[in-house]
């Protein structure tokens, strides 16, 4: 799998495309190009092809344009991919209530969503996820250091605020984002294969156990093996398959909120400090 690292661009020239501080409006005769537009398409060549497809070229062949035209908008790859990321992350919970609102032009906030903190973590851990199914390509990206663009900084205070007031600590609310977004990506990776297997092997799943099933009478040594035998079994007939990324998903998102509902507790049945 390609992998990308984020902030490898210029920081001046990445700061100035993801903030809007300094972009050049099209000249007369020439194609309607923006920054926005080269972004969109780039998220789309990534889309659809992953970003080993990803360069210039492709996207300024998508746009119907020539590729050094683009380099009047964007230096180069490494700056296009920070905007991109930047521009998807806008599409979490933060974004869409950013777009709706209250109806007046308002933002809501995570304070909203009924169920609490818990409830406010879930709704977070969802987005998350289906933005990594949406854009299967930020699971190649190396996100360790941060992109400080606009959407990104909105969506961590978001986020944090999805947690303020509950008896944490500052750090322990950055731990506990940390924590439920990093499940979701471990998990959405594991989706996101799942999904590619088929096209990229040519078989279901359901065909590659058939094709599989002739052998496993040679392996599966239940006396062997007795405990992988009998929970194999019953994973795969309660899920259908021996792995359901759903299922994991769900499950795990669970324990982790039980563990986080464990500190938040345990912080208020604490006694007061002397």
């Amino acid at each position: 799998m390609t992998v990308e690292y984020s902030g490898k661009g210029d920081p001046a020239r990445s700061l100035a495309l993801l903030w809007r501080t300094s972009e050049r409006t099209s000249r007369k005769g020439k194609p309607d190009l923006s920054v926005d537009r080269i972004v969109r398409a780039a998220i789309e060549v990534a889309d659809a092809d992953g970003l080993q497809a990803l360069s210039m070229r492709r996207v300024a062949e998508r746009l119907g344009v020539g590729t050094m035209s683009l380099y009047t908008y964007v230096p180069g790859k490494p700056e296009l991919l920070d905007v991109m990321l930047d521009t998807v992350y806008g599409e979490t919970a933060y974004g869409e209530t950013r777009q709706g609102g209250t109806g007046q032009g308002e933002t809501a906030g995570p304070e909203e969503v009924p169920g609490g903190w818990r409830g406010r973590l879930e709704v977070i851990a969802r987005e998350n996820w289906r933005l990594y199914l949406r854009h299967p390509w930020l699971l190649q990206v190396a996100a360790s250091r941060p992109v400080l663009g606009p959407n990104v900084t909105a969506k961590y205070d978001y986020e944090l605020r999805a947690v303020d007031g509950i008896g944490l600590t500052d750090v322990e609310m950055d731990s506990v984002i940390t924590l439920v977004t990093g499940f979701v990506h471990g998990t959405a990776r594991g989706a996101v294969e799942a999904a590619q297997a088929e096209s990229r092997t040519g078989l279901s799943d359901e065909q590659w156990w058939a094709a599989h099933a002739p052998f496993f009478s040679r392996i599966a040594d239940v006396g062997r093996f007795p405990t992988a035998a009998r929970v194999g079994q019953a994973t795969g007939e309660a899920l259908g398959a021996a792995y359901s990324a759903e299922h994991a998903f769900e499950f795990g998102l669970q324990r982790v909120l039980d563990g986080i509902e464990a500190l938040v507790s345990g912080r208020a049945s604490a006694p007061p400090a002397d």
